[in-house]
């Protein structure tokens, strides 16, 4: 195999541009509460530049439109981080958010913070998508648990689940 078709074979499929966006703000957020560091626009570009030299994705317009989305994700999620682990805290029986894994607790952060903060997507969808990156990055035990959290907060809203209200 030359060096271009290994290249090419690594850079990664972008399907759906929202989904991806959610992936890649769970990866920056949890890299940023495992360090305990606040994000920054500084540490967001580092971010960015480590994923451009790994090869993995490429550069182009639906991977723009993801990093974007991703964006508006890990800001929002650190701008209402107090109110996420509040609500977080309230559906999580016998669960403090400190003893939750990094990636299920970051997960579960980026879902509740869709729910509560953007209006242009149904809480479903923000369920199935976390569920969707619990599947890929957790063990199996992982979803249940990021459903039952998730589910009470979606029951406990003033709006249709599987409506957004506005886009």
């Amino acid at each position: 195999m030359k060096d271009t078709d290994k290249k090419t074979s690594d850079i990664r499929e972008i399907g759906d541009t929202r989904s991806l966006g959610r992936e890649l703000a769970v990866q920056f957020i949890f890299q940023t509460d495992i360090s305990g560091e606040k994000p920054t626009k500084e540490s967001l570009e580092l971010f960015w530049e480590q994923l451009e030299s790994s090869s993995c994705f490429p550069n182009n317009n639906k991977f723009q439109k993801s990093a974007k989305f991703a964006e508006k994700i890990i800001f929002g999620t650190n701008q209402n981080r107090a109110k996420i682990d509040e609500t977080i805290a309230n559906y999580s029986q016998n669960w403090r958010i400190d003893r939750m894994g990094g990636v299920e607790r970051n997960i579960i952060r980026v879902a509740v913070y869709e729910m509560l903060f953007e209006n242009s997507v149904p809480p479903i969808v923000s369920i199935n998508e976390a569920l969707n990156l619990a599947k890929k990055f957790c063990d199996k035990d992982s979803s249940p648990f990021i459903n039952g959290i998730l589910n009470g907060v979606m029951n406990s809203l003033k709006r249709p689940a599987r409506v957004a209200l506005n886009k």
